[in-house]
């Protein structure tokens, strides 16, 4: 059983593509097509108010592993490790989150997200190659992560090789410079990505050009460098 949360205080860093995908990808490989007509033993969830992960979810037609939506349960997300049928679960959540989760409301939220980190066995921190991302991201880090003592790794997500090394050199400096786990896969940008909620596609459907494979490419390593442990 294995609980990974997707989490930055920044908006707009990808956390809920990277979600969405990363739940494709285990469950590409973790569902038994011959078992219980393919059910999938993951679950994605989205404490999001605005469910920005269902509202694509829906748009899929065979979607390939389960989502819930679930900001307003906090007693669900105290279960996230005994769920029934489920042993890998990824939460997506809301863009701003606050420095102190569980001191306050926040709408529900912050409760949401207290009772996850609770069960998280891993917090991932999507960064975009930008300093406008590195203070809310270090607040995520500092204020929020590492005083539970969970452990996370960051990820360098929507990178344009097109802009040139120097933005995404400059932030695994910064990462780097902080102490922080980085994770040795860097999800590149592509359109593919911006438009797959639009479409009702998540990464495992993208097709077999070259640019969806190797958008494809991207989550599968990342995926499976999470399970290996990132350095």
């Amino acid at each position: 059983m294995g609980v990974h949360v997707v989490m930055n205080q920044k908006g707009g860093v990808g956390k809920s593509t990277l979600a969405m995908n990363l739940a494709a990808v285990k469950a590409d490989v973790l569902t038994d097509p011959a078992g219980e007509r393919g059910v999938s033993p993951v679950l994605a969830v989205s404490i999001d108010p605005q469910g920005s992960a269902v509202w694509w979810a829906d748009r899929v037609a065979d979607l390939p592993f389960r989502i819930a939506q679930a900001h307003d349960d906090v007693g669900m997300l105290g279960r996230l490790r005994h769920l029934p049928g489920i042993d890998h679960v990824i939460v997506d959540t809301p863009g701003w989150i606050g420095d102190t989760p569980g001191a306050t409301d926040n709408g529900g939220t912050g409760y949401a997200l207290d009772a996850v980190l609770g069960s998280a066995d891993l917090v991932i921190v999507p960064i975009v190659p930008e300093p406008l991302a590195f203070d809310p991201t270090a607040r995520t880090i500092t204020k929020v992560i590492e005083p539970l003592g969970i452990p996370y790794v960051v990820v360098i997500n929507d990178w344009d090789p097109r802009d040139g090394r120097s933005d995404l050199e400059q932030t695994q400096a910064f990462v780097r410079s902080r102490g922080w786990p980085l994770a040795r896969t860097v999800v590149r940008h592509y359109k593919v990505h911006a438009r797959a909620a639009a479409e009702g596609r998540v990464v495992t459907e993208y097709g077999s050009s070259r640019v969806a494979l190797q958008a494809r490419e991207d989550v599968q390593r990342l995926c499976l460098e999470l399970e290996v442990g990132a350095k």
